[in-house]
């Protein structure tokens, strides 16, 4: 299967079997695109995925040592993400399925990032509670099979990653945010600031960030009329800031996906997503799994951020007859 993937500033592919072995996974990122406007710009993702679609495919087609004639089937990310970076996959999806006369089978991105832990485990995992953690998406799951999904709650104004971004940025680090702030916090205080957890007295299983990201605007500005002197935000204060931000966000997502666990009676977690990749949070992921004696499934770093490998789960649509037809269409978003 050839699988394909432009929910965002990602262009991949990746040829996979039906073991689910990974013959080929190639992406194609845009980071420099984005980096002086400190996010994603939709216009600017669109077009990069346009220059790069079939560079990448032909890449995944050479790694793989297979031809198109080889290919049993297409599976390509159709929902969510931005409409402009969907299209583009799709197009190219639709077209190949079409020309080739293959079946096409449509990829959930969400549910994906949460497959990428079936697929590191290299077994079954499901029944579990599933938490994607990334730059667009913090939402938990009730996952009762590959293709099952519940959404139990989501992010109520921004997600985990897009508020990395927007503290990285306010501290006068490089974007993207989460690594910068990951590698500045190591020499920082977590308890130096006491910032907010948003719901972290209520059981339910929602998140927010815009509260802690003013929290650290005033932190580090000070809070109107009384602004702070810049020449008091010493290094050190930015590592501070930057660890306590960060330990604020780890202690409401262990949280919450605690309470998920318990309130489903699971004893599998498995988190996906860029975020997913930070040191701190995979630590205490760990601590988590010993204290409430449950699994907790990570993939790989190079399966946390967007990529084609992880949308393997398209076998399982394959394989219950679940292909779409060439005048289906994506559905761009959020939470789907």
């Amino acid at each position: 299967m050839l699988t394909l993937e432009s929910s965002c500033d990602e262009t991949a592919a990746a040829i996979i079997d039906s073991d689910l072995n990974v013959l080929s996974s190639i992406v194609a990122t845009q980071e420099e695109l984005h980096a002086k406007f400190g996010g994603v710009v939709p216009e600017i993702a669109a077009r990069a995925h346009l220059e790069r679609v079939l560079p990448v495919i032909d890449e995944a087609l050479r790694q793989a040592n297979v031809t198109l004639q080889d290919l049993c089937s297409i599976g390509v990310v159709t929902q969510p993400g931005l409409v402009g970076s969907l299209l583009v996959g799709f197009t190219a999806a639709k077209t190949l399925a079409m020309v080739l006369d293959l079946p096409l089978v449509s990829v959930n991105h969400i549910e994906a990032h949460i497959y990428a832990c079936r697929m590191a485990a290299g077994r079954e995992v499901f029944p579990a509670i599933g938490l994607v953690v990334s730059g667009g998406h913090t939402n938990l799951y009730d996952c009762r099979a590959p293709l099952d999904f519940e959404l139990l709650g989501a992010t109520t104004d921004d997600a985990a990653g897009e508020a990395f971004d927007k503290v990285a940025s306010m501290l006068g680090l490089p974007y993207p945010g989460g690594p910068s702030i990951q590698k500045i916090a190591e020499g920082g205080n977590p308890k130096a600031y006491a910032f907010p957890r948003s719901f972290a007295h209520e059981s339910r299983l929602e998140f927010s960030f815009s509260g802690l990201k003013t929290a650290v605007l005033y932190q580090i500005q000070g809070q109107p009329p009384h602004r702070r002197d810049p020449a008091t935000v010493t290094p050190q204060v930015i590592a501070d800031v930057a660890a306590s931000f960060q330990e604020a966000v780890v202690d409401v997502l262990i949280l919450k996906c605690r309470q998920a666990l318990q309130q489903r009676g699971r004893k599998t977690l498995c988190v996906g997503g860029g975020v997913a990749a930070n040191s701190r949070f995979r630590a205490e992921l760990q601590k988590l799994a010993a204290r409430e004696r449950v699994e907790v499934l990570t993939p790989p770093l190079s399966l946390c951020t967007d990529n084609a490998a992880m949308a393997a789960i398209g076998w399982e649509a394959l394989k219950l007859g679940r292909t779409i037809t060439l005048d289906s269409d994506v559905v761009p978003g959020l939470v789907r």
